[in-house]
């Protein structure tokens, strides 16, 4: 948390307008059902509300689905993306295109309960610039995810100069002050949830328990959160670039210690030197330091070489006429 001082509640319009950004891959069974839960328990609140689904390349019936329902529900937009370019991306679109005076990043699947919407936006109009969801317990995922999980929200904390909620995801109420911070944010390679903690902001959570989703399948695998760990550690520090600077410092000094005991051992004892397997082994670690310090640098070069191309972040498909 930081400085900034909270908004007076009395600046708070009586109706505010709040955005409910929904990312979607292959989410056809999903939406209705979505659809008809956020938006029965936004109406027993006092804000107008668009439901703004970014649509990431979806191979299924997902658009077809989405552009009935907007037909004929006037609080649905869509953001349609000429292919796939992840979550990161379809959030950023949204928040990029969003309305509201409070923008609310959710999953289609529920398993971030709507009912907390509510809670959200009372603690937003008593004067909260963030409120987030904080998870208590994951019941639906494995002791394995849990696990990993756990870890990388504690070597995140370790690495990163400013402090990450654990057990916090996308799930959470951004007054537009902030909404404005993310969007001035330029870079490619995005872990929005690292983005979301580095604006700063007054912020207060409210933690759940996380059920299992209601429709559809996880798009994420191991492989795929491997990657996303990996992004979100990289691009929030340069402590993996610095710890090798003191690691060959460390074997410089023992290779020395070594050097001088092998020379003692043959001038006072007349040892023989250590021959081939000593030799082999010594080559084969540092070789193996060398490498692994390289791909370190390589992982930070590449995210340069992303950066400088200046690509654009997502492409959207121009919007289809009704017939």
């Amino acid at each position: 948390m930081s400085g900034v001082p909270k908004k007076e509640v009395s600046h708070m319009k009586e109706d505010p307008f709040i955005s409910i950004i929904i990312p979607v891959l292959n989410e056809e069974e999903a939406i209705p059902h979505f659809v008809e839960v956020v938006e029965g328990i936004l109406e027993k609140s006092s804000c107008r509300f668009e439901l703004l689904f970014v649509n990431d390349g979806s191979t299924d019936s997902t658009s077809d689905v989405l552009h009935q329902m907007e037909m004929s529900d006037h609080q649905i937009r869509i953001i349609e993306f000429t292919r796939n370019f992840g979550k990161e991306a379809a959030v950023t679109a949204g928040l990029e295109h969003a309305e509201g005076d409070a923008v609310i990043p959710m999953d289609v699947d529920l398993q971030d309960p709507p009912e907390l919407i509510l809670q959200f936006i009372e603690k937003w109009k008593e004067g909260n610039d963030v409120v987030y969801g904080k998870r208590v317990r994951r019941h639906a995922e494995g002791w394995l995810r849990r696990v990993t999980a756990g870890l990388f929200y504690g070597s995140f904390n370790l690495l990163s100069p400013f402090n990450f909620p654990s057990n916090v995801g996308d799930y959470r109420l951004m007054d537009r002050s902030v909404v404005e911070v993310i969007k001035l944010l330029p870079e490619k390679s995005r872990f929005m949830k690292g983005l979301f903690a580095w604006a700063g902001f007054h912020a207060v959570e409210i933690p759940y328990h996380r059920p299992s989703r209601s429709k559809g399948k996880s798009k994420w695998n191991y492989w795929k959160l491997w990657n996303f760990a990996l992004d979100g550690i990289l691009n929030f520090s340069t402590i993996p670039l610095r710890i090798w600077t003191y690691v060959g410092g460390i074997i410089a000094l023992g290779s020395f210690c070594y050097g001088l005991v092998i020379i003692g051992q043959k001038l006072f004892f007349g040892n023989a030197v250590p021959g081939y397997p000593s030799l082999m082994t010594c080559l084969l670690f540092l070789g193996g330091i060398q490498l692994l310090s390289l791909g370190i640098i390589g992982e930070y070069i590449a995210r340069i070489f992303n950066e400088v191309k200046n690509r654009p972040l997502y492409v959207i498909k121009k919007k289809r006429e009704d017939n």
